[in-house]
């Protein structure tokens, strides 16, 4: 059976709601858990069935994303924690507001997300669907993989050495990222769980954050030296990367003299 990622959210509603393992009842397609173990969740009880509605959702795509990495790195991946905050919140990288938006701790190994960054991101950014939301999850998961492989580790050595590289160093740490989401979104592919439409909300997503759209977006001119995470077109471009080939090989941005 084909399901697309509306079905699974939906699968999960349904499951919340008569505490029953809807998931369970599909024939020929993929398995999931409706949220991943209460290990791998921190975060407060939903206000509205909104918020609960996206912190299923939220759940779903973290924990299918970690089952395909624990795939892909077997006896090498080890699970994040997945922390739902809302206004501000303090973790082991500091103190952090909603404004910072999503983020990844490597030195807690924890993913953080306001909720609310999702309405920004339909509304300010223009990137509704699921599938936009579910990149950046699988985006800030990307960090936690870079994390256990040593990369992020040697990406801030790097920028201690040559401080006038570190926002060159730093989006390539951010595009890398970027690609190993498009290489879960591969995976998704190819059980069947895409839906028309879903490529193209991901690949909005990742255009809709780049640094040159939002120094535009804030009235700025664009200055690529100032650039953290990419432009829209680099964000796009290593996305697809990922995406299309589903390797984590397509994803050395360290050695990839034209971004």
């Amino acid at each position: 059976m084909r399901l697309g990622i509306g079905g699974f959210l939906l699968l999960a509603v349904l499951s919340l709601i008569f505490k029953k393992d809807f998931f369970a009842l599909l024939s020929g397609g993929p398995t999931a858990s409706v949220a991943p173990a209460p290990a791998s969740r921190d975060s407060a009880p939903p206000t509205s069935p909104t918020e609960e509605q996206r912190i299923q959702f939220v759940s779903f795509v973290l924990d299918d994303a970690q089952k395909t990495w624990a795939q892909i790195l077997p006896g090498r991946y080890e699970k994040a924690k997945l922390v739902l905050f809302s206004d501000a919140i303090s973790s082991a990288c500091g103190f952090a507001s909603a404004a910072s938006g999503p983020f990844y701790c490597p030195g807690d190994r924890k993913v953080y997300i306001d909720l609310s960054f999702y309405d920004q991101l339909q509304r300010r950014f223009g990137a509704p669907g699921e599938f936009a939301q579910a990149y950046v999850v699988a985006h800030e998961l990307g960090h936690h993989v870079q994390n256990l492989l040593g990369i992020d580790d040697e990406m801030r050595r790097a920028q201690q050495a040559r401080p006038d590289l570190a926002n060159a160093l730093s989006v390539r740490l951010e595009l890398q990222a970027d690609c190993l989401a498009g290489v879960w979104g591969h995976s998704t592919g190819e059980r069947g769980i895409l839906e028309n439409g879903d490529v193209e909300a991901g690949l909005n997503a990742a255009a809709a954050i780049g640094d040159d759209r939002l120094q535009r977006g804030a009235g700025r001119g664009v200055h690529p030296e100032s650039f953290t995470h990419g432009s829209s077109a680099q964000r796009v471009r290593w996305f697809r990367a990922g995406l299309e080939s589903g390797s984590i090989k397509a994803c050395d941005t360290f050695q990839t003299r034209d971004l």
